[in-house]
């Protein structure tokens, strides 16, 4: 008897210290839930706003330091340009010499995709995602080799696709023959020598060729709306860039203050459906008292406020 009374007492007391623990445990996932920091969210009633590292580029750039930029500006999702990744994957550095550019492509030609995975989980943990990787790496001058490295880097940090300025037909048939043997695809970016016929050779030549759209440089070589050219290439592009620029290569202006359409663009996006993302690439002047994490705020505002009063 006394033997069944002991169990007892040490049953119910066991079970008030399960109910205590119980109420512990979930009081803190509730505090850990709380307190968890939010994740950044820059997809738009349906259209995801992007950004180019090369916003950044009057501040530290830093893999990490980039990503904490795209959380301070609460956008998800990133073309990574390629000088921070190589970097923190151990690429040798410039040093003046003859042979740099040999030793780069060895490094290229032979290093593993170890630490472009790495930087894909470190953003994805943050909530980033890193849609287009942009290499110095695609360029004639560049081995196939390289090329190779360039696409499967991509891959490991979890792109769509790969961008590169506009280059000749040659290299353009060069590089969609290669992306086509890494099932990726090539956004091809232009300045102010774009016209709507511009891309019609690179687009002929191989279907993992594609279009990486600047529609500020548009605006400011055409002197021309790009609406026209979205609505008849739209399912070429890839990936947008947003800038503010007067016609008759006009300057980069603060948002609203040029001849871009930014509003109307993203607004057809939104009416459209249209999936590819819109980047925005903050060009015009850092103004006094600011920043560059402060005016891409301002850039993801403008386009909050396009999307959000249709």
């Amino acid at each position: 008897m006394r033997k069944q009374n002991v169990s007892r007492r040490q049953f119910i007391g066991s079970g008030m210290l399960a109910a205590a623990g119980v109420a512990l445990a979930s009081r803190g996932a509730f505090a850990s839930s709380f307190f968890a920091p939010v994740k950044p969210n820059s997809k738009i009633d349906g259209v995801q706003i992007g950004v180019i590292t090369y916003s950044f580029r009057s501040m530290p750039g830093s893999i990490e330091q980039i990503l904490q930029y795209c959380i301070q500006c609460n956008i998800n999702a990133i073309e990574l340009m390629g000088d921070a990744a190589e970097t923190y994957a151990g690429a040798p550095q410039r040093d003046g010499s003859a042979d740099f550019a040999a030793k780069l492509a060895q490094w290229r030609e032979n290093t593993l995709m170890d630490s472009f995975v790495a930087i894909r989980k470190m953003y994805n943990s943050a909530g980033v995602e890193i849609y287009a990787w942009k290499p110095n790496a695609l360029n004639a001058k560049n081995t196939d080799g390289e090329i190779d490295y360039a696409f499967n880097a991509g891959k490991a940090l979890g792109c769509s696709h790969v961008t590169v300025e506009l280059p000749d037909s040659a290299q353009t048939q060069r590089l969609g023959d290669i992306a086509e043997k890494h099932n990726m695809m090539v956004g091809y970016h232009a300045h102010t020598q774009a016209t709507p016929t511009l891309w019609d050779t690179a687009l002929s030549q191989n279907d993992h060729n594609g279009i990486n759209l600047d529609i500020g440089h548009y605006v400011a070589g055409t002197s021309s709306s790009p609406i026209d050219f979205i609505l008849k290439n739209h399912k070429k592009i890839l990936s947008m860039h947003l800038k503010d620029r007067k016609f008759h290569d006009g300057p980069n202006m603060p948002w609203g203050q040029g001849d871009t359409p930014i509003k109307e663009v993203l607004v057809l996006m939104k009416k459209e459906g249209y999936k590819f993302p819109a980047t925005i690439e903050f060009e015009y002047d850092v103004p006094a008292g600011s920043d560059a994490v402060k005016e891409v705020i301002k850039c993801r505002e403008y386009a909050k406020n396009a999307l959000s009063n249709v």
